[in-house]
């Protein structure tokens, strides 16, 4: 068994990861931004430990971590958010002989380059939406020259971006439905968010499908569908079900990480249309991904896969995976229900056809069904639910 840092122990994925390698035998510690963190209130964290922000101090950021790496005896070091990951390549070498089983600084930033992912996804036949690329601000002027039909979806081409004094910036998507939305949109956009896309949307559900690729073969395969989201317009699942994973789309996924070399676990995020059924691709996560709980509810475990074959161990075939299994993320999807009841549809800008507040409030009420998790609350590991719950509450 080994030692093992998990960062960013606020994120749902982090406690996960947590749970799966203390399941599995592994000693685990854990680092936040905060004193506390939701990760850090498992039975399965030995501690946790209280780091600089990494999109604030990235530098500060992995000095703290590679001082608990030596002063822990860590083996293996599992960043989990982007800011994380970025910033703990960036300064690789700091952390001796400790395993970070994820592809160099220059991979990573190559996969998460949205513009470079849409002009090369479909030399594998991956269907990506109409856009136009911004590369500058100063480009906004042509706009009024361009049949752009609407609604868009307004992407910076990174989650996160270098911004002034050493910080990295969050960036996030938008969405405009008129000319006055759009430009209203731009204008609030940093500099750093440059490149930007602007993506024809399309309507229909988001389905990912989940790799685990480790020295040229895929290890573990996953695929869920999102059934509803927060931000509702489109933003991280709260209530998502396990699929039967297309082997076709797979395949074609499984090209796209092979063209930049990609070593690792991955989320490959699509939308289907609703008009015909086409995956369009969305983007990709080079990291674990927020409804991480769910592969491993349904038989996945990719954190433990992942740390095994880090440490050069064999691992058993994964069988075949469990779907129709849900995980519901029950505050997120309370944060939706009360968003939903709040705002209207154009507020929203949900799509035509989206289901009315009552339909709403009615698929919200049926609370369970065969085969629902709670992703947060587990009878042999209840705390980090309390303390969720008490941070909501409080944050309200």
């Amino acid at each position: 068994m080994a030692t093992v840092l998990v960062t960013d122990g606020e994120q749902r994925a982090a406690l996960a990861v947590v749970r799966s390698l203390g399941k599995a035998g592994h000693t685990v510690f854990v680092t936040s931004a905060s004193a506390r963190s939701l990760a850090g209130q498992s039975r399965f964290a030995a501690a946790q430990e209280s780091v600089p922000d990494p999109l604030a101090q990235p530098e500060d950021y992995a000095t703290a971590l590679a001082e608990i790496v030596a002063r822990r005896g860590v083996q293996v070091v599992l960043p989990v958010t982007d800011a994380s990951l970025l910033a703990v390549l960036n300064a690789r070498t700091r952390f001796g002989s400790a395993l970070i089983p994820f592809p160099d600084l220059d991979r990573v930033r190559l996969v998460n380059d949205k513009a470079l992912l849409m002009a090369r996804a479909p030399e594998v036949g991956i269907a990506v939406p109409q856009q136009v690329v911004l590369e500058t601000p100063s480009q906004q002027s042509a706009l009024r020259d361009l049949a752009l039909r609407y609604p868009l979806v307004i992407k910076p081409s990174r989650s996160v971006a270098s911004g002034g004094n050493g910080r990295l910036t969050k960036l996030g998507v938008l969405h405009a439905a008129t000319e006055a939305e759009l430009g209203q949109a731009l204008a609030g956009l940093p500099p750093e968010a440059y490149p930007v896309m602007l993506q024809q949307r399309i309507t229909g559900p988001g389905v990912g499908v989940f790799l685990l690729v480790w020295n040229g073969e895929t290890q573990a395969v996953f695929s869920h569908r999102r059934i509803r989201e927060k931000p509702p317009s489109g933003g991280v699942s709260v209530y998502r079900e396990s699929i039967l994973a297309d082997p076709a789309l797979v395949a074609r996924s499984r090209a796209l990480l092979d063209m930049f070399g990609w070593n690792g676990v991955a989320m490959i995020e699509y939308k289907l249309d609703a008009r015909d059924g086409t995956p369009y691709l969305m983007e990709i996560n080079g990291r674990f991904w927020g409804s991480l709980q769910l592969a491993v509810d349904a038989g996945v475990d990719f954190p433990a896969l992942l740390v095994q074959l880090a440490l050069g161990k064999p691992i058993t075939p994964v069988a075949p995976y469990r779907t129709g299994i849900r995980s519901r993320w029950w505050w997120g999807d309370v944060d939706h229900l009360l968003t939903r009841l709040r705002r209207s549809n154009r507020r929203l800008a949900l799509p035509p056809g989206s289901p009315g507040k009552l339909a709403t409030l009615a698929s919200f009420a049926l609370l369970w069904r065969p085969g629902d998790r709670n992703e947060i609350f587990r009878w042999n590991d209840p705390r980090p639910f309390f303390w969720e719950t008490m941070e909501w509450l409080h944050g309200r």
